[in-house]
C-alpha cells in the first residue's frame, strides 16, 4: 500500500488503541491509520451530508481522510480522540462549499413542505438540541441566513454532537468563543422563546459538559 492509499478495510490492525496512539503508530505502519477510518468515516460521513448533501458529503469524507492522513505528524497526541481533529478537517473543506450548503438548507425546506423528512437526526435533532418549539420549516432557512462562523458552530454542536470544548479545537478558537457563538445563534433562531423563557447556554437548565440536554 501507499501513503496515497491508507484506508482498505481489509489493512485495519483492529485494538482497544486511543486514536492518538493509532496515530501514532501509523507514522511507522501506514496501514493503521485504517482503523481511524473504519472508527470514524460514519460519523464525519453523516455531518457532511447533512451540510452538503450525499454526493458532496461523500467528497468531503474521502477528501478529510486523506487530508488527515497526510497531515497525521500534526495531529495533537494530548487528545485521545481524533474525532474533533477531523471535524475541524471536514469544516474547513466545506467552507468552499458554503453557497452549497446555504442550498442545501434551503431545498430541505422545501422538501418538507412536500411533506418529505430529512436522514434521521437531522433538523429535527437541531431542534430538539436546541429545545426550541418552533418547525423545521422556519429552522432551516434560519440556519442557512447565520454567518458563516455561526452556522459552523452551531452544526459542529448539533449535527456533530460536539461539546463545547471539542468544538473550539475543531475550529481553533477558546471555548469562551463557542459559547459566545452559541448564545448568538440561539437568540438568533428563536429570539422570541428566549425571550419569554430568560435562559441561555451558559451551563443553565440542562447543559452537561458543552451540551444543552432538551427537556421532554
Amino acid at each position: 500500500m501507499t501513503e496515497s492509499e491508507p484506508f482498505s478495510r481489509s489493512a485495519a490492525i483492529h485494538s482497544v488503541s486511543t486514536d492518538s496512539e493509532i496515530i501514532q503508530r501509523s507514522l511507522g505502519q501506514p496501514r493503521a491509520f485504517a482503523e481511524l477510518f473504519d472508527r470514524h468515516a460514519g460519523a464525519v460521513g453523516r455531518y457532511a451530508a447533512r451540510r452538503l448533501g450525499p454526493d458532496a458529503g461523500e467528497d468531503i469524507l474521502s477528501e478529510t481522510f486523506l487530508v488527515a492522513f497526510a497531515r497525521r505528524t500534526a495531529f495533537d497526541t494530548s487528545w485521545d480522540s481524533a474525532l474533533p481533529w477531523l471535524f475541524g478537517i471536514a469544516s474547513r473543506l466545506i467552507r468552499k462549499h458554503r453557497a452549497k450548503e446555504a442550498r442545501h438548507l434551503r431545498s430541505s425546506t422545501e422538501s418538507m413542505n412536500r411533506e418529505e423528512h430529512i436522514s434521521a437526526g437531522g433538523l429535527e435533532a437541531t431542534i430538539a438540541r436546541m429545545d426550541a418549539e418552533i418547525s423545521t420549516r422556519e429552522l432551516a432557512p434560519r440556519i442557512a441566513a447565520l454567518s458563516a462562523k455561526d452556522r459552523e458552530t452551531l452544526l459542529l454542536y448539533a449535527w456533530g454532537d460536539l461539546t463545547y470544548e471539542e468544538i473550539a479545537q475543531a475550529l481553533g478558537v477558546p471555548t469562551g468563543t463557542v459559547r459566545s457563538r452559541m448564545n448568538r445563534v440561539r437568540t438568533r433562531l428563536n429570539p422570541t422563546r428566549l425571550a419569554s423563557r430568560g435562559r441561555d447556554l451558559n451551563g443553565k437548565e440542562g447543559e452537561v459538559d458543552g451540551h444543552f440536554r432538551a427537556r421532554a
